[in-house]
């Protein structure tokens, strides 16, 4: 609110009775008004508080107002003080320049021109004067919440300091929770790895058993018809392993994939024969696959593999028979809790026995299966998992005890077209036939007994074999002047030199050599290989694999010759 001071008048006409006359006009009509006699007199008055100010302009005229305009320029934001300048009929060019600067410096200012009639001077101040109470309510206003603010600041702090006491308890709770969530997840880690550990033990133990039995039957069998029994059985064994191992890297995403665009209709169109190999005759599958269907970015083989996987579960899941549809659709702009974009959905479907909650919940993890032992490893539904994850998509399940499942992967799609030759997997399994005198490989390989077996397939391959067993022995035996037309080296290996160091190093000294490279776990390997620009074969591997990947090896060196010609 304003003091009595605000409520004043100042009056400055130093000159002639404008000064006595204004003041007893102003007075009679119960406003308080002070007249000064000086301009400092003045500028010393408006720091003590004022309502108006009424000034006779030939009191300004050629004097020094930088004290007044000062005082003006620093009036807080709130005041805007107004004056009332009594002006003469004198309209001089230098007259009127002055006055237009004077109003320009005081900002907020009213003319009136004398002979000024006294009800004109009074209704002007008492204008001023409520629009000066106007700014002192503002100034009251801005008070009041400056004291709010201080206030609120102070409750702030009080609240702050109360926040932070329990923030520092909740902090010693949550750092109390999650040493019990760790420790708990420790436990369950340690479960899952002695559930893992356990079924791995198992299954090739199993395997184990069939390979080192049927070897140590088989000198002891002379008919050849029981021999060949003892042979199948193991090499199914050694099959059974690896199908193990691709579906473990495939569950913990560290499997090699090569993705590329596929067509889903025409790869999965080519299992056909395949499949009919692998399900009963009371099981039938239907393809279901819009001409529009899109590519999709994965690798075809591996794609193949789930398929299969996923038909296999379906037949064991309709133990009377039935239908099994393998259903392709675009799904534009998709989105979910794991992927957004482009996606193709691909379900298998069958009308089975179903799943119920617990075990839906739980099918994706490795070794765990509702199947009679001896029946399935449980890594099946696995490898589709890590597959799905590492083609950058999902898989989700849709099943109702007694009324079947759906078993849906969401792929990303390509951008572009898919090659017109997409192999098979039956393509894989057919024997191919090689000629005599196919050249000369250098093997690198430390393990004896592997290096006799690889040699041995290597020859029968039709190729003439030279084994170094380090890297340093390789690169001395190119050095040498040893005919070499490819080398076939593993990439763990003593000595200080990896086999992509190998490789690097042979392709600095030899840019024509044709070199492959193999490894029983291609993690990082399978990364460093690729910057070389080395293929990789992974280990375990057939005859026909290694023959394929060999003349893949020799076909990009040859690629690779050309462009450099």
């Amino acid at each position: 609110m304003s003091t009595e001071q605000d409520q004043r008048v100042l009056l400055f006409a130093p000159i002639g009775r404008d000064g006595p006359a204004s003041a007893e006009l102003l007075r009679s009509a119960r406003i308080d008004t002070q007249i000064c006699s000086a301009l400092t007199e003045l500028v010393h008055e408006l720091s003590a508080g004022v309502s108006v100010v009424v000034v006779a302009e030939e009191g300004l005229f050629a004097r020094d107002t930088a004290p007044l305009t000062e005082w003006v320029e620093r009036q807080p934001a709130w005041s805007d003080l107004p004056f009332i300048v009594l002006t003469s009929h004198r309209d001089q060019p230098a007259v009127v320049a002055w006055r237009r600067s004077l109003v320009r410096a005081l900002r907020n200012v009213s003319l009136l021109e004398r002979p000024i009639q006294p009800i004109t001077l009074l209704s002007a101040v008492q204008s001023a004067m409520r629009a000066r109470r106007r700014q002192y309510e503002i100034r009251a206003l801005i008070h009041a919440r400056e004291q709010a603010a201080q206030e609120l600041e102070r409750l702030v702090v009080e609240r702050t300091r109360a926040l932070a006491e329990s923030n520092e308890h909740l902090r010693l709770e949550m750092a109390e929770r999650a040493r019990v969530e760790e420790t708990l997840r420790q436990a369950q880690k340690i479960e899952a790895i002695g559930r893992l550990t356990g079924g791995v033990a198992h299954d090739f133990n199993n395997l184990l058993m069939v390979i080192s039995g049927g070897l140590d039957m088989l000198d002891r069998q002379a008919d050849p018809a029981r021999r060949r029994r003892l042979m199948d059985g193991m090499i199914q064994a050694a099959q059974r392993g690896a199908s193990l191992t691709r579906q473990l890297l495939a569950f913990s995403r560290r499997q090699e994939l090569k993705p590329e665009p596929v067509d889903i209709a025409r790869q999965i169109g080519g299992m056909r024969e395949l499949l009919d190999r692998s399900l009963r005759g009371d099981v039938h599958v239907q393809f279901e696959f819009p001409e529009d269907l899109w590519p999709v970015e994965v690798d075809p083989g591996e794609l193949e593999l789930v398929v299969l996987n996923l038909a296999v579960n379906a037949r064991d899941a309709m133990p009377t028979g039935g239908t099994i549809v393998v259903h392709g659709e675009n799904l534009p702009n998709w989105r979910d809790d794991e992927v957004a974009g482009d996606y193709v959905r691909l379900s298998v479907i069958d009308s089975g026995t179903g799943m119920t909650e617990e075990v839906r919940a739980r099918v994706f993890e490795p070794f765990f299966t509702t199947k009679d032992i001896g029946k399935g490893s449980g890594l099946g539904l696995a490898q589709v998992y890590g597959f799905a994850k590492q083609s950058r998509g999902s898989v989700c399940i849709e099943s109702e005890l007694g009324r079947g499942s759906a078993i849906s992967l969401y792929l990303p799609r390509s951008e572009h077209a898919a090659s017109g030759v997409q192999p098979h997997l039956l393509d894989l399994q057919r024997p191919r036939s090689r000629l005599h005198d196919e050249g000369r490989v250098l093997l690198v390989e430390d393990d004896d007994e592997v290096a006799a077996l690889v040699s041995e397939m290597l020859r029968q391959l039709g190729y003439d074999v030279t084994r170094a067993s380090s890297a340093a022995a390789a690169l001395g035996a190119l050095a040498d002047g040893r005919p070499v037309d490819l080398v076939f080296s593993d990439v763990m290996m003593p000595g200080g030199m990896n086999g992509v160091e190998l490789a690097r190093e042979i392709q600095r000294r030899r840019v024509d050599m044709p070199i492959l490279l193999t490894s029983g776990y291609s993690g990082a390997a399978v990364h460093a290989a690729r910057e070389a620009g080395v293929r990789i074969l992974s280990k375990p591997y057939r005859i026909d694999e290694l023959a394929a990947a060999i003349d893949a090896a020799k076909m990009e060196s040859e690629w690779s010759r050309a462009r450099s010609s």
